[in-house]
């Protein structure tokens, strides 16, 4: 079994579902050999921005009045904690969170 830290990107992509990538999110998370893992980092990353634009009705005050996003560094940290095996992400390869090493860093990204 694959232990997998799924990242925002690829569940806004899964529930965007009208792009390839989409499909490619959809596929993995539909994958019987992986166990998904994740934090409330992504509950921070995706509610509250999406609140800030109007999208969703619930999130955490501080970060819907900044708009705040972006915890790219927290979400692998909870990643290593919980000895995920992958950080999937619709990050692109070029991106600096693909140098860590500690983990297998799974990019769905069309670069």
């Amino acid at each position: 079994m694959i232990r997998s830290f799924i990242d925002s990107g690829v569940l806004i992509a899964a529930a965007r579902g009208q792009t390839d990538l989409s499909t490619t999110a959809l596929r993995i998370l539909a994958e019987k050999d992986r166990a998904f893992a994740s934090s409330i980092f992504i509950q921070l990353e995706t509610q509250p921005k999406a609140t800030f634009h109007k999208q969703q009705l619930e999130a955490k005050d501080l970060a819907v009045i900044y708009g705040l996003g972006g915890m790219d560094a927290l979400h692998i940290a909870a990643a290593l904690l919980i000895n995920a095996d992958q950080f999937v992400t619709t990050e692109k390869i070029t991106k600096p969170m693909h140098r860590v090493t500690e983990i297998q860093m799974v990019s769905i990204a069309r670069n």
